[in-house]
């Protein structure tokens, strides 16, 4: 008898996808009805998200501990109760949110099937529409990172070295190829890719990059016949993907395909 499947538990949001000023996490006045630990929670997922759009908005060199406390309707001693400035903040937010984001690819691979071209495609097609799906994070995350210090710039490295798990199940190359540092090159590119448009904006036409970005990373370990059969699936995609808590922008389903 086949085990019942667990339910995936409820999705985590990622930071800038709500206003931080979000009256469903507004804290009541009045006799306390929630613990400490509750409210520091509500208190760090508002600064998250303030901290996204103030620094998508303004740069992280110009986004002040006031410009977040205030998008965030959060008081300054507050802040400084959860973090030890703006850059632990980053640090905070930019983990968090690259967990989930990181989840959601995982998810998408490992959902696609046994074919690795088509878990590889899912994984990016996820990548680009969650992305795509909150642009203040996706800027945050992709060209401010670089201006949030040396720390921040270690942690988008590791991420780097993480993506490489997406290609364990590749196929063989020839062997007068390192094969570590082909898949590096071709993370390395990717990503590479990706930033770029969302400096350039717009960030919602993501998904536009998926047919490129999938016969880059597939082409390389299976040959162009094959990658070529990857960027264009028989079946068509389903509905777009999002972040937690965003909206669906319009049409970026169609732009993928």
């Amino acid at each position: 008898m086949t085990a019942p499947r667990r339910p995936r538990p409820a999705p985590v949001p990622l930071p800038g996808a709500r206003p931080g000023r979000d009256p469903d996490r507004a804290i009541k006045r009045g006799p306390r009805r929630v613990s400490a630990e509750v409210v520091a929670a509500t208190q760090r997922d508002r600064l998250f998200d303030g901290l996204v759009q103030e620094v998508a908005t303004r740069g992280y060199d110009n986004a002040r501990v006031t410009d977040i406390c205030r998008a965030a309707g959060v008081t300054r001693p507050a802040f400084y109760a959860l973090f030890t400035g703006k850059e632990d903040a980053f640090l905070a937010a930019y983990r968090h949110g690259i967990a989930v984001v990181s989840q959601l690819m995982e998810n998408a691979y490992r959902e696609a099937g046994p074919q690795w071209p088509d878990a590889a495609r899912a994984a990016l097609r996820t990548l680009l529409e969650v992305l795509a799906s909150v642009p203040a994070f996706a800027r945050m995350a992709l060209v401010e990172v670089d201006a949030a210090g040396p720390a921040a710039r270690r942690e988008r490295d590791a991420l780097l070295t993480s993506f490489r798990r997406f290609f364990v199940d590749a196929g063989p190359v020839d062997n007068a190829v390192d094969r570590d540092l082909l898949v590096s090159t071709v993370v390395g590119g990717l990503y590479a890719t990706i930033r770029s448009r969302v400096a350039q904006g717009p960030v919602e036409e993501l998904s536009q990059l998926l047919p490129v970005l999938t016969y880059a990373a597939t082409a390389p370990f299976l040959g162009r016949q094959t990658a070529s059969r990857a960027t264009h699936p028989v079946r068509p995609d389903g509905p777009a993907a999002t972040a937690p808590c965003a909206e669906p922008v319009a049409g970026r389903a169609d732009a993928a395909r």
